[in-house]
């Protein structure tokens, strides 16, 4: 857990080692949220959600069509390489 204080001006200084774990970089953007007797900073994030509706047509696929089984599994893992 790491420590920091409200300056005078009422800025916060997020210690280094936690803005580099989230890859917060100078001018991250957050939305602050009430959370009981504290706050929850979140970055906003720098595109809106969009639904798939919206975005089909920039997706690109060559051959044949997939199933929904092998695309689970070109997920799957596409995940365990992370």
């Amino acid at each position: 857990m790491e420590n920091t204080k409200l300056s005078s001006k009422g800025q916060v200084i997020i210690p280094k080692p936690v803005r580099d774990a989230h890859k917060w970089d100078a001018g991250t953007e957050f939305v602050i949220q009430e959370k009981g007797n504290g706050i929850l900073l979140k970055p906003i994030t720098p595109f809106k959600p969009a639904r798939l509706e919206d975005v089909f047509g920039c997706l690109h696929h060559k051959g044949k069509p997939l199933s929904l089984e092998e695309m689970d599994e070109a997920i799957a893992l596409g995940a365990r390489k992370r």
